[in-house]
C-alpha cells in the first residue's frame, strides 16, 4: 500500500509519491524528466524535452476556454538532496521513504523534495484531469534550479504562447511572491602545501545545527558550520600548536551548512588546552546562538598516535584567513521594503583537498550593482590569498511589477476562497521568473505554493491540508475568465 494513498486530492498525492520514488537531485533529473515525457506520450499531449532534461507539456484549452489567454504552470524537477548522518540512502540512486505525521508529510532521514516536487505533481494532476476548466496550459518543468537555475537559463520557450506564468515554488500558503533576488555562484580555489607531522589524531565535529535554505533562512541568525568551525580553529591557534589535516562541511552552495569536520594532528601536551578551548568555544556559541540554533555542539574524538600530511604554516594562514574573512550571512537590508534582505552571502561548502582549499559560495542580491560588488569582494580576497575564482549560474533579479493583471486575479480569488487578503511580497530567495521573463517580454508572473517547512534539510515537511487548499486555489485561477 502506498504511504499517501487515501489523501486528497488523490491525483496530486499519487503523482507526488511517484515523483518521490524517482531519484531527482540536481544534475540527476533524467529519470524524472523521462517520466514526465512518458506521461505526455500516454495522453497524446504535445511535449518537448531538451538535452538538459527540461520538459514542456502542452494541453489545449477545455471547451469554452479557447479564447482565454494561455497560462504557463512552472516548477523545477530537481531537489536538494540532504540527509542525516545515520541515513544510508544514496539520493542519486534511491527513492525517498515517505511518512505521515499528523498533517505533515516528510521523508525518513532525508529532504522531502516538496521544493519543488509538489509543483510537478500539481502540473501532472492538472494535465491528467478531464473535469477542470482551463485555457491552453503550458507546463514548464526545468532542471538544475537548485544549483544556479541552469535549466531555466537554457530552456527554449518558443513553443509557448502564454504570457502569464504561475510559478509554484513558494513555501508559504497565503503569500504571493511578486519579485525575488538575483544571484551568482562563486567557486573559489586556494592552493596549499603540506608537510608530515606526528602527534595525536583528533577529529572535531560541529553539529546539531538547523541549517536551511540560504535565501529564505539567511536572516534567521543560524550558524554556518563551516564559518564557525573556521573561527574555532583560528581561536585554537592562538593558544595551541596543531597541524590541520582535513576540513570539510556543507552539502550545497545554497544551503546553510549544518555540520562541519576538521582533522587535527596535535601534541599530547596540547590536548588539555584543546579540551579547554572546545569547552570555552561551545559556551561562547551557545551565548551567541542559543536562541537561533540551540542544538549546537562541538565534539572531539582522540584517535591515537599518527603521522599525517598537514598544512604547512603559511598554508594554514591562508585557510584560516579564507574561512574567517570571507563575507557570510546578511550583508544589507532593503531600504525600500522593510524586513527584506537585500544582499547576502553563504559559504555553502568548504573542503580541504590534498593541494587546495575549495569554497563554494552563493551570492544573492535584489540590486544588480550590489551583487556585482559582492563578487568583486570575493575575487579580491581570494586573489590576495593566492587563489582563483570561477563565477557561474548568474541569474537576474525578478523586479516587482507595478501593474500585474495576473496578480490582481490571484489576490481576488484568494480573498474569495479564504475570506482574507493574501500577503504580496518580494523574497530574497531566487526564483526562475526573472530568467523566464527575459525570454518572454511582457511575461506576467506570480509565485505561490502550499506550506513547506525547513526546506533543504532532513526536517523538511509539507502540510497535507495546505496542499489541498492550494489545489482548489489553483483550479479557481485556471477557471477564471
Amino acid at each position: 500500500m502506498k504511504v499517501l494513498q487515501g489523501l486528497e486530492p488523490q491525483k496530486v498525492f499519487d503523482f507526488f509519491e511517484q515523483i518521490c520514488a524517482i531519484p531527482h537531485t540536481s544534475r540527476h533529473e533524467k529519470a524524472l524528466s523521462d517520466f514526465c515525457v512518458e506521461f505526455a506520450k500516454k495522453r497524446a499531449l504535445e511535449y518537448a524535452q531538451d538535452e538538459m532534461g527540461n520538459v514542456i507539456i502542452v494541453k489545449e484549452a477545455a471547451p469554452g476556454y479557447e479564447a482565454v489567454e494561455p497560462i504557463m504552470i512552472q516548477g523545477h524537477l530537481d531537489m536538494v538532496g540532504d540527509k542525516t548522518q545515520e541515513c544510508e540512502l544514496d539520493l542519486e540512486k534511491d527513492g525517498l521513504r515517505l511518512r505521515i505525521d499528523g498533517d505533515f508529510i516528510s521523508a525518513e532521514g532525508t529532504t522531502l523534495g516538496g521544493d519543488d516536487g509538489i509543483a510537478i505533481a500539481y502540473a501532472l494532476a492538472i494535465l491528467d484531469a478531464q473535469d477542470i476548466p482551463h485555457p491552453r496550459i503550458e507546463a514548464v518543468m526545468t532542471v538544475s534550479e537548485e544549483i544556479g537555475l541552469l535549466g531555466a537559463t537554457a530552456i527554449d520557450l518558443s513553443m509557448c504562447k502564454g504570457k502569464r506564468l504561475l510559478n509554484i515554488d513558494s513555501e508559504v500558503e497565503g503569500v504571493l511572491t511578486a519579485g525575488c533576488a538575483g544571484g551568482r555562484r562563486a567557486y573559489c580555489r586556494i592552493p596549499v602545501r603540506r608537510v608530515k607531522k606526528q602527534g595525536i589524531d583528533v577529529q572535531l565535529r560541529l553539529e546539531g545545527l538547523l541549517g536551511g535554505h540560504s535565501g529564505t533562512e539567511i536572516d534567521k541568525g543560524r550558524v554556518n558550520a563551516c564559518v564557525e568551525l573556521g573561527r574555532f580553529l583560528a581561536l585554537l591557534r592562538e593558544k595551541a600548536k596543531y597541524g590541520l589535516a582535513a576540513f570539510s562541511g556543507g552539502v550545497k552552495d545554497n544551503v546553510i551548512p549544518k555540520s562541519a569536520d576538521a582533522g587535527l594532528v596535535i601534541g599530547q601536551e596540547e590536548i588539555g588546552t584543546l579540551k579547554e578551548v572546545v569547552a570555552e568555544f561551545e559556551s561562547q556559541m551557545h551565548a551567541e546562538y542559543g536562541t537561533a540554533d540551540p542544538g549546537l555542539r562541538l565534539t572531539m574524538d582522540e584517535r591515537g598516535q599518527c603521522e599525517l600530511p598537514v598544512l604547512e604554516e603559511a598554508s594554514l594562514d591562508l585557510v584560516l584567513d579564507a574561512l574567517n574573512l570571507m563575507p557570510n550571512g546578511v550583508q544589507s537590508m532593503s531600504a525600500d521594503l522593510p524586513g527584506l534582505v537585500e544582499t547576502s552571502m553563504n559559504m555553502g561548502t568548504a573542503e580541504l583537498k590534498k593541494d587546495e582549499l575549495r569554497l563554494n559560495e552563493s551570492i544573492r542580491s535584489s540590486v544588480t550593482s550590489a551583487k556585482e560588488q559582492m563578487a568583486r569582494k570575493v575575487e579580491m580576497l581570494i586573489r590576495r590569498l593566492g587563489g582563483t575564482v570561477e563565477f557561474s549560474g548568474d541569474y537576474p533579479a525578478w523586479p516587482y511589477a507595478k501593474d500585474s493583471k495576473l496578480r490582481e486575479i490571484c489576490v481576488e480569488l484568494f480573498e474569495k476562497q479564504y475570506g482574507r487578503k493574501p500577503e504580496v511580497t518580494v523574497i530574497h530567495a531566487g526564483l526562475e521568473c526573472g530568467i523566464l521573463s527575459d525570454k518572454i517580454p511582457g511575461l506576467d508572473c506570480i509565485s505561490l505554493g502550499p506550506d513547506l517547512l525547513d526546506i533543504h534539510t532532513p526536517q523538511e515537511r509539507m502540510s497535507i491540508a495546505s496542499v489541498a487548499r492550494t489545489w482548489e486555489y489553483l483550479k479557481a485561477i485556471l477557471a477564471y475568465k
